[in-house]
């Protein structure tokens, strides 16, 4: 593409790809220096011409300019980057029904959901936490929410590939840094605010303007969906120029949820919305997740699915990793997989824990927390789960560069009368639980959900996935000694 499309007043020269990382080779490119949590792009340009930088946006002054190097100084390189990232690629958010999801909890839950179902009438891609997928296409995860020059390409792939609509996740640290302003929202669905990334935010107050500014910014021609129970939803979307929808259980709500049944294995609820009610059955369990359900079916709907096209799809949606992820592999006892990493998740999965244990039988609870990530945390993990559990194995979670026994004693100390142990090999963790759980107990596996790495000092190290060793232990180990005592 010529600089002269995507510039006034440069010269004519060719680009062939954007660049906001300086280490990576991208020959004939556009760096933008812009300033990050850490390094301002500023401090690379020098390596940034040496990997292949033609032209260089910047919006500070630079101190060695090259002759054959243009620079183009600019008042915001980030909505310059979003401006000339949505044009190199075509402006492919344009040519999808784009659906956007924010919130603390449930964006992957919802996102998959509305890609499962809108899949069986318009091919539909996703892009999030738990992976990037569009038709035969299943690439691992880059952030929640990428980069914006990964984030366009991603959608101009999908564009290719004859994709109609697309789900994305919209974190609240993507949209303070702009990643997903050149986006072209269709539906923008609001899930919660609860306590998270306020290492990043600083208070509660600046998490919830960071999710307020994806509403803000919404077109006319767009809805906003916001859950009416949490006590942020009606405030998220109070400047919104576009139409607002709500759902919930506890309140009056445009879809609304009412005589609900939670079971071990499904849920149903009779759902209400303009005037009629339908009796919803689907395979997915607890109560929050009836509000994901909501959401994704208000979000359908209004784009023109009808209820009762969906309602035999929502019987059988397909396993959503890592989130509420049941292990069956025939063991008398429940596991479940659950990608839970902040108080209110946590909790929500220990209530639905307790519905399903009977009594006198005992949950058990496998956890840690993120090292370099939201300390302040870590010691209200260890209180919720010294409430409803009555086993709690300590282990690691991506402790970075912190050391994992620490991160564990902090939690413990939120811990007064439940037995703990720590463990800090999350393999042995998991096999530990196993091991000590009897018939009808249920065991809970938090924070890792379906992620197939852990963060360590140096970066990302495979990890089998708490699901894949769950399964691994049962067959190895569980059964194995199972058969050796009936033969006995």
């Amino acid at each position: 593409m010529k600089l002269s499309e995507l510039f006034e007043n440069v010269p004519d020269v060719e680009v062939k790809s954007l660049m906001a990382d300086s280490r990576k080779k991208r020959p004939d490119s556009i760096f933008f220096c812009v300033k990050g949590m850490m390094f301002d792009g500023h401090q690379f340009v020098e390596q940034a011409i040496a990997n292949g930088a033609i032209v260089i946006v910047h919006s500070e002054p630079i101190e060695h300019m090259h002759d054959d190097i243009t620079y183009i100084k600019v008042r915001d390189v980030v909505a310059a980057f979003n401006k000339v990232a949505d044009a190199f690629y075509g402006h492919p958010s344009r040519k999808m029904l784009m659906y956007g999801v924010t919130g603390t909890n449930g964006k992957s839950s919802i996102a998959c959901i509305i890609r499962d179902i809108m899949n069986e009438f318009q091919p539909t891609g996703y892009v999030g936490t738990i992976s990037i997928e569009y038709g035969s296409v299943k690439l691992p995860p880059l952030l929640t929410t990428p980069d914006i020059d990964d984030l366009h390409g991603i959608l101009r792939d999908m564009v290719d590939a004859g994709m109609k609509c697309c789900a994305l996740e919209a974190s609240s640290i993507g949209i303070e840094q702009g990643r997903v302003d050149a986006i072209d929202f269709d539906v923008a669905i609001f899930t919660n605010l609860t306590h998270d990334h306020l290492d990043y935010h600083g208070n509660m107050q600046n998490y919830f303007m960071a999710k307020k500014k994806l509403f803000d910014n919404l077109k006319p021609e767009a809805v906003a969906i916001t859950n009416v129970d949490d006590s942020y939803g009606l405030k998220i979307t109070g400047n919104c120029p576009c139409r607002v929808v709500t759902y919930g259980i506890d309140h009056d709500a445009d879809y609304r949820a009412s005589n609900i049944q939670l079971l071990k294995d499904r849920t149903r609820f009779t759902l209400q919305a303009a005037g009629m009610e339908y009796e919803i059955e689907t395979n997915l369990v607890a109560k929050f997740n009836i509000y994901n359900v909501l959401a994704a079916i208000a979000a359908l709907n209004l784009k023109g699915i009808s209820i009762t096209q969906m309602m035999p799809l929502l019987k059988d949606i397909h396993q959503i990793e890592g989130r509420m992820q049941r292990i069956n592999e025939g063991q008398p006892f429940n596991i479940l997989v659950d990608f839970a990493h902040t108080p209110d998740g946590i909790e929500k999965v220990c209530q639905y824990a307790s519905a399903i244990t009977p009594k006198g039988k005992r949950i058990i609870a496998i956890t840690g927390s993120a090292g370099k990530r939201d300390t302040i945390k870590r010691p209200v993990f260890g209180q919720i789960l010294d409430k409803y559990c009555d086993m709690i194995i300590l282990t690691e979670d991506d402790p970075r560069n912190e050391n994992p026994r620490e991160i564990a004693e902090q939690i413990a100390s939120g811990i007064k009368d439940t037995n703990y142990v720590i463990i800090l090999d999350r393999y042995d963790a998991i096999h530990e639980a196993i091991d000590l759980a009897d018939p009808n107990d249920t065991i809970i596996i938090l924070g890792k959900g379906d992620e197939k790495f852990i963060y360590r000092e140096f970066g990302r190290e495979p990890y089998e996935g708490d699901d894949t060793i769950a399964r691994e232990v049962l067959k190895k180990y569980y059964f194995s000694e199972e058969d050796k005592n009936e033969a006995e």
